[in-house]
């Protein structure tokens, strides 16, 4: 069964989508995308998990994006705007008891209401390819930059001393940076969820974040819980790929901090591991979700 439909935050609507059972007594997974600007639309290759466990699973366009889009406000996007947005799902929803599951920027959402806000009813958290801090995911951005073409580097050292990322040389250095730590262009048979066209929040990206994936420094560019996670009192599932965009240093890092905690590497992945191995992640999912989360 599927639903969808809106709340209202700020005075806007933001999109929510539910499926499987309306009741069950276990609690649901709420899932909170990338980005920030990103949409709902890849969790949907998840929606089986729904069927399968018995378990209702709820995702939304946070807003900015996708169904919620919204641009031309560049002051609303700070971590306060999407923590509030959060804390708005589960009222609408009455999710009184809730697992979240944040990937990347999700993560750092997630991190962040665990850490410093009041999250009763959250019964565990599963930390998909995401960061505990910004400066470190920058420092092992740059890391891995190193690893590239020699030319590569240099147009990317140029762009970012120069502040300006127009050049066809510096985009295709990009694109291939990109392609080899987060995705590329699906494959013609892939999910139609992934080859659905999507408004991504382009604003609230450079806004939050900023021009790429190794230069955070916009209104994110401070986030930092690294030392608040062994406060984190709930069963945690790490996970993320060898490829990754979070490499596993920074999961280690969050694995070593968290006190209930497990890690699964998935060493042929990139960025979304429940996309590249869907099958894998669904059943790693039903396993951890039935035995460490109890309703």
């Amino acid at each position: 069964m599927m639903m969808d439909g809106y709340i209202t935050y700020l005075k806007h609507n933001s999109y929510y989508r539910m499926v499987g059972p309306l009741k069950s007594r276990k609690p649901p997974l709420l899932m909170l995308h990338g980005g920030p600007g990103s949409t709902h639309n890849y969790f949907e290759v998840l929606d089986r998990l729904a069927e399968e466990d018995g378990r209702q699973l709820i995702s939304y366009d946070q807003i900015g994006c996708g169904n919620s889009y919204l641009d031309g406000q560049p002051e609303l996007w700070t971590m306060e705007t999407w923590i509030g947005e959060l804390k708005a799902v589960r009222k609408a929803l009455n999710l009184e008891e809730v697992v979240l599951l944040g990937q990347s920027w999700g993560g750092m959402l997630l991190l962040e209401y665990m850490c410093r806000h009041e999250h009763n009813g959250v019964k565990g958290i599963i930390l998909s390819s995401t960061l505990p801090s910004s400066r470190l995911w920058g420092e092992e951005q740059a890391r891995m930059i190193r690893q590239l073409p020699a030319e590569m580097q240099e147009v990317i050292r140029d762009a970012t001393e120069r502040n300006d990322y127009s050049s066809k040389a510096y985009q295709q250095a990009e694109a291939l940076y990109m392609e080899l730590h987060a995705s590329g262009k699906p494959d013609p048979d892939a999910p139609e969820c992934l080859m659905r066209e999507k408004r991504l929040g382009r604003e609230s990206y450079f806004t939050a974040w900023g021009p790429n994936e190794f230069s955070p420094m916009g209104t994110l560019k401070d986030y930092d819980v690294t030392e608040l996670l062994p406060s984190i009192d709930v069963p945690a599932l790490i996970i993320s790929g060898g490829n990754d965009l979070c490499t596993p240093f920074i999961a280690k890092t969050m694995y070593d901090l968290i006190p209930n905690a497990q890690w699964e590497l998935f060493r042929d992945c990139r960025h979304a591991c429940f996309v590249e191995d869907t099958e894998r992640y669904i059943q790693l999912l039903k396993t951890w979700l039935n035995q460490e989360i109890h309703a």
